[in-house]
């Protein structure tokens, strides 16, 4: 009954701008397992010849090593709402194919993050879900249409989904960013070699959050290890474990709503 009357809901609202909401389609259940969000991705990324970086992350069409955020990246916002015009292959089955709408619409329940179907050429920037190689997305709005590869083969997970989603709304991984030194100790002796670079630090806006290690955006603490011994390390506690985050914590989502305005 909610799961209707949030669907009508958000039919009304969204039709004064004339986008078409999302709807998972009942018929055939989701798929719902899931597992280790970083896992999944190296597993299902290596080998790929898709040059990444930090392990998910396509290089950007024009912009340089600048946080995104301060370039143009963000999604634009019309009242209150920011409406993202989304298309998913056909080539997806059904469930996999609700795994990525019920990713998309979790983000309509707690920010001001709206999927809508791309209708008309109009909706000139856009996310096209795709089941290329591997699982993968650009940072930030990139113009026109973006890619998100979301593999048949080893992707189809909620975690993964929000995971990529993040990096299409202007979001890098945790343990990247700027003061995560004061918080994690990289052991490079134990990196994959030619994996070091996934390590790096970017120049983030953190938006006032503290540093998260429940956040879906986080490594695991074994992340690109070569001997299977840990590559990240809580300094306030070794022993802690990280990195397994079903779904967005509470700080994904003050993150999300804090850079694009939501509470505006």
């Amino acid at each position: 009954m909610f799961r209707v009357f949030f669907f009508f809901f958000l039919t009304i609202s969204m039709a004064r701008t004339a986008a078409v909401p999302l709807k998972a389609d009942d018929s055939e259940n989701q798929i719902n397992e899931d597992t280790d969000v970083t896992e999944t991705i190296s597993k299902a990324n290596e080998g790929i010849k898709t040059p990444l970086v930090h392990g998910d992350i396509a290089p950007s069409k024009s912009r340089n090593a600048v946080p995104c955020t301060a370039t143009g990246c963000k999604w634009p916002k019309t009242g209150s709402y920011v409406y993202v015009p989304v298309v998913i292959s056909s080539s997806y089955s059904t469930a996999e194919r609700n795994i990525i709408i019920n990713g998309l619409v979790s983000f309509h329940a707690s920010t001001c993050i709206r999927f809508v179907w791309r209708t008309s050429s109009q909706q000139t920037d856009f996310l096209h879900f795709y089941s290329g190689s591997g699982c993968w997305s650009y940072l930030g709005r990139q113009g026109g249409q973006q890619l998100v590869s979301l593999s048949s083969n080893g992707c189809m997970y909620h975690s993964t989904v929000q995971h990529e989603i993040n990096h299409a709304l202007g979001f890098h991984h945790e343990q990247v960013r700027s003061d995560r030194d004061s918080f994690v100790q990289v052991l490079t002796q134990n990196i994959i070699p030619g994996n070091e670079h996934n390590f790096e630090k970017v120049q983030t806006n953190n938006l006032g959050t503290p540093y998260d290690f429940n956040s879906v955006m986080h490594y695991s603490k074994t992340a690109f290890s070569r001997n299977g011994q840990p590559t990240l390390l809580s300094k306030a506690n070794p022993s802690l474990d990280f990195g397994r985050a079903s779904s967005m914590s509470a700080n994904d989502i003050a993150r999300i709503n804090r850079l694009y305005g939501c509470c505006e």
